[in-house]
């Protein structure tokens, strides 16, 4: 049970962690690899995905720990880690940005809810301003919207 609680702690932690990361680093000093997220349609690859390298490391990091060390509770970390990290392109890179055309339609107010929110992130091109910088936390305006 306490391993169930570590993994979900450390999956919807990692919601928090992806709002900060977007908006003080993506739209900081990471713009350099993230504008081309914003402004243009690059290919199948984007400089941005050097993001998707990078936020991998600490959940590989806590696994090899937690399997070197016996420290399981770190292996729960690295796990909720990468089930974000999932559900993160599963939402984003395939239903929001269709970098593989495979899901384009739900009967879900939330996830449309989810694909307002980010619309409204990208219409900022400039790493100024902008809102909606989480993916699963979405603005009660945005579900109301998409309820009706």
């Amino acid at each position: 049970m306490i391993y169930a609680l570590i993994f979900f702690a450390a999956y919807f932690g990692m919601e928090a962690v992806a709002w900060f990361s977007h908006k003080y680093i993506m739209h900081g000093i990471g713009w350099v690899f993230h504008k081309d997220h914003h402004r243009s349609k690059p290919g199948f690859f984007e400089r941005n995905d050097v993001f998707f390298l990078l936020f991998s490391v600490p959940s590989a990091i806590c696994i090899y720990l937690g399997v070197s060390t016996e420290i399981t509770s770190l292996i729960f970390i690295g796990a909720g880690i990468t089930a974000y990290g999932a559900t993160y392109f599963i939402i984003h890179d395939l239903f929001i940005h269709q970098r593989i055309k495979i899901w384009r339609n739900t009967d879900s107010a939330y996830l449309r809810a989810i694909r307002k929110a980010h619309k409204m992130h990208h219409k900022h091109q400039d790493k100024g301003g902008g809102e909606c910088f989480g993916l699963l936390w979405v603005p009660t305006k945005y579900i109301k919207e998409a309820l009706r």
